[in-house]
């Protein structure tokens, strides 16, 4: 073959390298638009609305859950098992959130012991972590938004997505070392502390517009870590089972849990910042 020939053929490859790198962008880009609309419909709700919307995305994430958790291993469950879970564990967390006082917490063990029997003996000790965490997560959502106010809220969320998308871009562009090569392989350095830049710079522009105390510096980066080790343990279980997303449900996102897991970790630990008057205000 001709110099001018190999060097087309080289060309030709790079560019289809580069076109398969950004190949789910589209998707992504259209998909996260779509969830941007309805998580911001769903954060501007309060009351019943607000309750309903969030046990609504708790249940399609516990159906991922039980079919992450069994799905290969249909003798120990019917068809109809991840989608009973999901309903069940949808009202749970909606009585969790309408009835008084702190005992509804209790009934988080309902979706547990239910689960247990069609999940896969090797997955058990799992499905009851992510089970606690997803309506953990849920549960902050609601407290935070209707205890902290919407801007604290809109800040924690703000937080979560601008530590996604800069590391996204950022370890999609820069490459380089993985943050944690065994259980996630696409994470890498540099796109990990793209997300704490990100979540410092947001935090830092509302200090200085004299929105929140300069504790905010750190909190901003500690949740920004959460969400990203909230993801990290849903491609840890993932690559524990098998499963390269927790569904289809969302074109060029995968699943719910797979949209939600960097958000769930965030929420926890904001809840516990929370119950330790450690979370900060945003505009009081």
């Amino acid at each position: 073959m001709s110099a001018p020939g190999s060097k087309r053929k080289r060309l030709r490859g790079a560019l289809q390298r580069g076109r398969d790198k950004w190949a789910d962008l589209r998707p992504r880009v259209i998909s996260g638009g779509i969830l941007a609309v309805l998580g911001l419909l769903l954060l501007l709700s309060s009351g019943l609305w607000l309750r309903l919307g969030v046990s609504i995305v708790t249940g399609l994430m516990m159906w991922e859950l039980a079919r992450l958790t069994a799905w290969r291993h249909p003798e120990f469950h019917s068809p109809r098992h991840p989608v009973l879970i999901g309903l069940l564990s949808g009202l749970v967390l909606l009585a969790m959130l309408v009835l008084p006082g702190d005992w509804p917490l209790l009934l988080v063990v309902v979706p547990v012991l239910a689960g247990l029997p069609g999940t896969h003996v090797h997955e058990r000790v799992a499905y009851v972590l992510f089970t606690c965490a997803i309506l953990g997560a849920g549960y902050a959502l609601v407290v935070i938004r209707e205890v902290m106010g919407p801007p604290t809220l809109f800040w924690l969320v703000g937080t979560v997505v601008a530590s996604d998308v800069l590391g996204y871009f950022v370890g999609r562009k820069l490459g380089g070392p993985r943050f944690w090569p065994a259980i996630s392989p696409k994470k890498t350095w540099s796109g990990t502390i793209a997300g704490w830049v990100g979540a410092f710079a947001l935090a830092l522009a509302l200090v200085i517009c004299g929105q929140a105390g300069w504790i905010l510096l750190l909190a901003g980066p500690l949740l920004a870590l959460a969400g990203q080790f909230g993801d990290i343990a849903e491609s840890w279980l993932k690559r524990r089972v098998g499963a390269k997303d927790s569904s289809d449900l969302i074109p060029g996102h995968g699943g719910v849990m797979d949209r939600f897991d960097a958000m769930s970790g965030a929420l926890l630990l904001a809840l516990v910042l929370l119950m330790a008057n450690l979370l900060p205000v945003i505009g009081g």
